[in-house]
This record gives structure tokens, sequence and C-alpha cells, in this order.
């Protein structure tokens, strides 16, 4: 059993929830993951939340004390990530392209910054004309703090990005972390295309999210095409990213239908859409030096 099982198990036992809803969304979830006690976990319900005789509600209202992404995040390592998404005016492309690789490299293998770059795309389906880069800084905050401040001492680097700023329509970054039961993103070997699911949830939902996908990954990891998961931190807040790699676009078609034949697949699917406020799929093809190829 998960962490975030044994947290919700924990909260319906002990009647310990700072909404009802939230109480209702932990007690499905417990119920759906734990179907040859659906009988139990129903009477249990019924039992810690409504008063056999009247029928109302007698929930006890407490506050959370804790916060979301110390049930979901990794709790042995303490990575930080940083995902930014370029708009490129589309004659630059190709010259955006060529300063990225020459640069970004030499930050990533440099022992001085505490700080890796995971992965650089250029986005072939969805926003056109998009750069995607996702860096881990390994120390979370304060190694982040002191690739900012030495980056701000580095002449070629700040040589990069003022041309780079004489080459953009817009920008715009996230700070997030990874969940805890997905792979750590390593260098792969390609040819490969990634695909960037980003999902905007309703608020108060990341748990309920994290508690399905934690079945979920065990599904989708049979051709080993899931790299990464994360959700934000800083920047747009209750969005979740799934990085998956194929070998082409045939290949994602053929996983992703393969999925539908799994047992526990279809219901992922069934209680998780209705969380989701917004989505959208990214095909992104890697720069040059991208890591993962």
């Amino acid at each position: 059993m998960s962490d975030v099982h044994r947290e919700i198990q924990h909260r319906i036992e002990g009647n310990r929830v700072g909404l009802l809803g939230e109480l209702c969304c932990c007690w499905y979830l417990n119920a759906a993951l734990c179907s040859q006690r659906n009988v139990d976990c129903i009477q249990l319900f019924k039992k810690k939340c409504f008063n056999p005789i009247t029928g109302a509600s007698q929930i006890k209202v407490i506050p959370r004390k804790d916060a979301h992404s110390h049930l979901l995040a990794k709790k042995e390592d303490n990575n930080l990530y940083k995902i930014q998404f370029h708009n490129v005016k589309p004659e630059c492309l190709d010259a955006y392209n060529e300063l990225c690789e020459d640069v970004l490299p030499s930050i990533h293998t440099d022992p001085e910054y505490p700080c890796e770059l995971v992965g650089t795309w250029n986005t072939w389906y969805g926003e056109q004309d998009q750069a995607v880069h996702l860096w881990r800084y390994r120390g979370g905050y304060p190694a982040l703090t002191e690739v900012m401040n030495k980056l701000r001492q580095n002449k070629k680097f700040m040589e990069y990005r003022n041309e780079r700023g004489k080459m953009l329509l817009s920008r715009r970054n996230q700070l997030l972390l990874e969940f805890s039961f997905w792979n750590e993103p390593v260098p792969r070997p390609g040819p490969n295309i990634y695909e960037l699911r980003s999902y905007q949830l309703r608020p108060g939902t990341m748990i309920e999210w994290g508690n399905y996908w934690a079945r979920a990954i065990e599904i989708r990891q049979q051709n080993q095409e899931a790299v990464g998961g994360f959700f934000s931190q800083i920047g747009s807040l209750y969005t979740v990213h799934h990085l998956w790699a194929y070998k082409d676009l045939q290949s994602r078609e053929n996983t992703r239908n393969a999925a539908w034949q799994r047992d526990g697949w279809d219901e992922v699917v069934y209680y998780t859409v209705p969380l989701i406020q917004h989505m959208e799929s990214r095909i992104m093809i890697p720069m040059k030096n991208s890591p993962l190829k």
C-alpha cells in the first residue's frame, strides 16, 4: 500500500477531513482500489459519515495540517524541476536552436552548477515554433538560487540571454516536483519522439489524481514509455505534466490502444477525467544535444 493509500485510509477511519468532498472522493478511491472490500468500505463510509438515526452528516471538519506535495513528492531526494516554454519567432527558430545547442550543454556539464538539463525539444505537433526545456536542480530551492546567482556572473550566458530575447515572442516557466511513483527521468538513446501531456486539474483534486496514477503508471510501463511525471509548485498551479517516449507516432498509437486491454486502465480514465479542467498534448522532437534522445 502506498503512502497516499495509507493517508486516505487513515483519514476515513479517523474521520479527519477538511471537506466533505474530500472524504467522499477518498472513500470512492479506497473502494475502487480495494474492490474485494467494497462492501466493508461502504459500511465504514456510512458508519463514519452519517448519523444512523437522522441520516445527518457527522463529519468533523478539521483543517489540513500537511501539504499535498509532502504526500505526493519523492522523499528520498530533494530534486526540483523547472520547465521552460519559449515561443520563437518563426524566422528565428534555426538560429535559436543553434544558440541553445552551444550554451545549454556547457551549463549541464559544468560541476559548478548543481543542475542538469533533463531534455530539450522543439514542438512538432501542438504549439508551433516552440522550444521546451526541462531542468533538474539537485538540492531543491537552494540549488536553484545558487545556479541563478552564478549564471548572472556568467558572461557567456548573459550574452546568450540577450541574443535569445531578440528571437522570442513570449516565454513562461514553472517549478515542479516529481511524483513519488514515477521513475526519475534519465538519459535514453534515440531516436524517439516525446509526448508532453499537460493537465490543469480542479483545485483540491491532486491527491485523487496521484492516488489513481500510482496504479496507472504500472499499466503504462509495459513498453518503458513513461519518462517522468511532475506537478507544479510555482507558476500555473494544479498543473500536472506527464512525459512519454515513443519510437514514432504509430508506436504511440499502438501503445495507447494496448493500455485499454489491460485491467484497470478504463477505471483510471473514468475517475480521473472529471478532475481535469483543461488538457493538451505536445509531440516534441529532441534537439541535437538533448540527454533524452
